[in-house]
C-alpha cells in the first residue's frame, strides 16, 4: 500500500466508508504524502500536460485578453492579478511578456499566486525570476488583499474534490469509498440512507436523471466561485476560468486518474496519480451570479482562442522559425483535441464596461 492508502485504510476501518471528496482530498492534498504536495506532476516526465506547456501562444493571448479587460475596468493602478493553481508558472511568464505591449498595464500589476504545492512554488519562482514582477504566494484566495482583480484559473477546478451521488428507486444516495473484501484495496459502495448532497444538484438533473445514474457535485468549487463572484461585485474586475467539462449540468461519472499520461484506476495507489473530474460550468456560473457577479459564456476553448487571434500569432511564430507551431495550434483549438472539451467561463463585476474579448466582443 502507498502511504496515503494505508492512512485511508485505517480511517475506513475505524469509521466506515468515506465520501469520494474525502478520498480525493487525502490523496491529492495530504500535507506529507499528497500527490500535489510531494511532486511536480507536469510535463513529459510527469503525469499530464496543460495548455501553457504546449505553446507560449496560450499564455500570451490570456495576457492580452487581461490587458483589454484592464482597460475596460478603467485601468486601475494597482490591480490584483491572481492565478489559481499556476502550475510551473509558464502561463504567467508568457502572460507578463505579452502584457508589456499595453502601456501601463504591466506596471499596475500586483501578482498573487494561489498555490499549496511547495515543489510547484519553487518552479514558479524559477519561471518568473526574470519577469521583474514581485510575487506573493497564498494558500487560498481569502488571503489575497482587497482591490480590483483580474483572476485566471487554468485547470484548477477539475482537481477540487467532488462528491458523487447515485439515484436509486428511493432517491439520491451518496457514493462512498470502502475497503474491498480482502482489506487491501478500495471499492465503491452506496450509502444506505439518502444524501443531503442532492440539494446541490441542478434541479433538472435531480428530477429527471434515471435510476442508476451517477451525478457529481463540487462543494469546494462552488464555494470558490461564490467567493470570486462576491469579490468582483464588491471590488470590480474579471475572472477567467479555463477547464475541461460540460457547459450544462448533466449526470455522469467523470471521476478519473492519470499516471504517466495514461488513464489509471482512481482507487489504485492513491497519492501517486492525478485525480480529476469534469467541471460543471453551469454550476460554477450559478454560484458566482448568486454572489453578485455577471457570467459570460462558457465558450469552447477553440472558439475563444481563435477569436483572440491565435492563428495570426501562430503565423508570426512560423515566420520567426519557431518549431512545432502547427502541432501546438492543433492541440489547442482543434475540436478533436482540446478545442471543444475545454471551456472558458468569464465572470465580471456588474460595472465592467463593454463586451469581453472572445465572448462576442
Amino acid at each position: 500500500m502507498t502511504p496515503v492508502a494505508a492512512l485511508l485504510a485505517r480511517r475506513i476501518a475505524a469509521n466506515g466508508p468515506i465520501t469520494v471528496a474525502d478520498y480525493m482530498a487525502e490523496a491529492l492534498g495530504h500535507p506529507v504524502h499528497g500527490y500535489y504536495r510531494s511532486r511536480d506532476p507536469l510535463g513529459a516526465a510527469g503525469d499530464f500536460t496543460t495548455a501553457p506547456e504546449i505553446s507560449q501562444m496560450f499564455g500570451e493571448l490570456i495576457g492580452l485578453w487581461a490587458a483589454v479587460v484592464w482597460q475596460q475596468m478603467g485601468s486601475p493602478d494597482p490591480v490584483r492579478l491572481v492565478e489559481l493553481g499556476p502550475g510551473r508558472g509558464m502561463l504567467m511568464a508568457d502572460f507578463l511578456r505579452a502584457a508589456r505591449l499595453v502601456p501601463g498595464f504591466r506596471e499596475s500589476i500586483r501578482l498573487h499566486l494561489v498555490e499549496t504545492s511547495r515543489p510547484l512554488r519553487d518552479r514558479q519562482k524559477q519561471a518568473l525570476a526574470a519577469s521583474g514582477v514581485a510575487v506573493e504566494w497564498h494558500d487560498d484566495i481569502a488571503s489575497v488583499p482587497d482591490g480590483p482583480m483580474i483572476l485566471i484559473a487554468n485547470e484548477f477546478f477539475d482537481a477540487l474534490p467532488i462528491r458523487q451521488l447515485q439515484r436509486l428507486p428511493g432517491g439520491w444516495h451518496e457514493r462512498l469509498v470502502d475497503l474491498d473484501e480482502a482489506g487491501t484495496g478500495f471499492r465503491f459502495v452506496v450509502s444506505p440512507g439518502r444524501s443531503t448532497g442532492a440539494a446541490l444538484l441542478d434541479p433538472g438533473v435531480r428530477e429527471t436523471a434515471p435510476v442508476g445514474a451517477i451525478a457529481e457535485i463540487c462543494p469546494a468549487g462552488l464555494a470558490i466561485s461564490a467567493t470570486i463572484g462576491a469579490r468582483l461585485k464588491a471590488e470590480g474586475g474579471a475572472a477567467l476560468l479555463i477547464d475541461y467539462g460540460t457547459a450544462r449540468s448533466a449526470p455522469g461519472d467523470s471521476f478519473q486518474a492519470l499516471k504517466a499520461h495514461r488513464f489509471h484506476d482512481p482507487l489504485a495507489d492513491p497519492g501517486t496519480a492525478d485525480l480529476t473530474a469534469h467541471v460543471d460550468f453551469q454550476a460554477l456560473a450559478r454560484a458566482a451570479v448568486e454572489a453578485g457577479a455577471v457570467a459570460h459564456g462558457p465558450v469552447e476553448q477553440g472558439t475563444f482562442l481563435t477569436a483572440l487571434g491565435i492563428e495570426a500569432r501562430a503565423e508570426t511564430l512560423r515566420q520567426s522559425g519557431a518549431a512545432d507551431v502547427d502541432a501546438a495550434l492543433r492541440r489547442l483549438i482543434d475540436a478533436r483535441e482540446m478545442g471543444s472539451l475545454f471551456k472558458i467561463l468569464a465572470l465580471t463585476g456588474p460595472t465592467l464596461d463593454g463586451p469581453l474579448p472572445g465572448f462576442g466582443g
